[in-house]
């Protein structure tokens, strides 16, 4: 990839003199571990001049900050006007705003259910064969985004992956792991194997806490998830999220049975398995950090460090490792995470402009510049170098490695189930219902809704 280190002239002539004295642009076009071709190509084929570009979606904070920075550059580039909204409500304000017929060009769904919601509706526009041909050719475990951004039921593309989240995560601490002399596992085998040491040495491996208010249970479906894609093919998980696969089916079953190995006995736990549901999770990290330590490793996704001690350095006081595969079922490297998806709800021709945008590197590695700890991106054609730190520079590598990518499953299932009794259902079985009662009174809860 050629990082310019110079101010090209078409590149200067397409953003102008005045914006950059007025140096409203976070990063000095030129500068930096950026992919300035990528822009000035962009910018020498796209001129909006005069037009306006309204994008609503759930970024709030500094997300909303790090969007609008990112945008000011398509800004300049092209001469259109980018306005950036969030809302923590923003699920019930689109259709609210469709519905009144007066949508934003752009939404960027949280969830890929709602957007598949109003693409049978004809509430999207279809970002076309073209874009999901790209998408499945630039993006690292290609075809798992395609699916994602495809709807059963409709024909057509209409979610643009953007802003990724991954939670095949297992965090420790450094100094924990050296102490005892263990080695970071790369197997599931080998996790298993540090669980029963950890044990014999004294230790208690993992702590683990699945509360959190009106959604507890919700950390226990993530621990499911990834088991179902690290025990079996990923088209047996895409079948389970739409219920073609039988929730009670005996792969399921045996997934949630994988994640009950870890609550087998209370020595494996911080607390006891009967503390796991009253543990909330933002809290349920705090054992890495204790003196002498309550836990040695801590499943979460790669926003938990918000909920570290304050002071906590990453990277030196705590570190992360991929939560692993197993080595006997010869299924790669699937990664389970979450993010948001750039639908198109009112088309223009500079909102058609802004998704070619999201296209280029620069558009990603101006985040992943900003951002200290929750943009990263399976575009395979950004430099790993812009990431803010190390810490998330290897996480967008554990991205970019994957060899399937699958979306959150709670996320993608009927309300009533996902954040129903899929979570109820969890906390059920972390205070001992068997797992296939448990898998069977989800599944009877799935088919009252047909």
């Amino acid at each position: 990839m050629r990082t310019s280190t110079t101010i090209s002239a078409a590149l200067l002539a397409a953003f102008g003199t005045q914006a950059m004295a007025e140096n409203h642009l976070m990063f000095p076009v030129g500068e930096g571990a950026f992919n300035w071709a990528s822009l000035e190509e962009f910018a020498a084929a796209h001129d909006y001049s005069g037009q306006t570009v309204t994008l609503a979606g759930p970024w709030l904070g500094p997300d909303q900050e790090a969007g609008k920075a990112v945008m000011a550059y398509f800004t300049e580039a092209t001469g259109a006007t980018v306005q950036v909204t969030g809302s923590d409500s923003f699920e019930q304000q689109i259709l609210i705003d469709v519905e009144a017929g007066a949508p934003p060009n752009v939404a960027v769904f949280p969830q890929p259910g709602l957007m598949c919601d109003m693409a049978r509706r004809g509430q999207l526009a279809d970002l076309g064969a073209e874009t999901a041909g790209w998408m499945q050719d630039n993006y690292a475990a290609g075809p798992s985004w395609t699916a994602l951004g495809s709807c059963d039921g409709v024909d057509g593309f209409y979610g643009f992956s953007y802003n990724v989240n991954v939670k095949s995560l297992v965090w420790y601490v450094p100094e924990n792991f050296e102490e005892f002399g263990y080695d970071i596992p790369t197997t599931m085998e080998e996790l298993r194997a540090l669980t029963e040491q950890a044990v014999a040495d004294g230790q208690t491996p993992w702590c683990i806490g699945i509360g959190s208010g009106a959604a507890t249970g919700w950390p226990a479906t993530d621990w499911v998830e990834d088991m179902v894609l690290r025990t079996q093919p990923a088209d047996v998980y895409d079948g389970w999220v739409r219920n073609e696969i039988a929730f009670d089916d005996p792969r399921i079953v045996a997934a949630i049975e994988e994640f009950g190995w870890f609550l087998s006995s209370d020595d494996f736990v911080n607390g006891g398995k009967g503390g796991v549901a009253a543990t909330d999770f933002r809290d349920s990290p705090a054992g890495l950090f204790s003196s002498p330590p309550q836990c040695l490793m801590h499943r979460q996704a790669s926003f938990i460090p918000a909920f570290f001690p304050e002071g906590t350095e990453l990277g030196e006081d705590v570190d992360f490792f991929y939560f692993p595969s197993y080595a006997s079922k010869d299924l790669g490297n699937p990664v389970l995470g979450a993010g948001t998806l750039v639908s198109i709800t009112d088309d223009t021709p500079a909102t058609r402009g802004l998704v070619e945008f999201l296209k280029t590197p620069i558009a990603h590695e101006l985040w992943m510049a900003i951002d200290t700890q929750g943009f990263l991106t399976p575009h395979a054609g950004v430099n790993l170098d812009a990431y803010h730190n190390g810490m998330l520079r290897r996480q967008g590598e554990i991205l970019q490695d994957a060899t399937t990518f699958r979306f959150d499953a709670s996320d993608l299932m009927p309300g009533a189930i996902g954040a129903g009794s899929f979570w109820t259902g969890m906390v059920d079985f972390t205070s001992g219902k068997p797992a296939a009662e448990v898998a069977t009174a989800i599944q009877e809860s799935w088919s009252a809704l047909k």
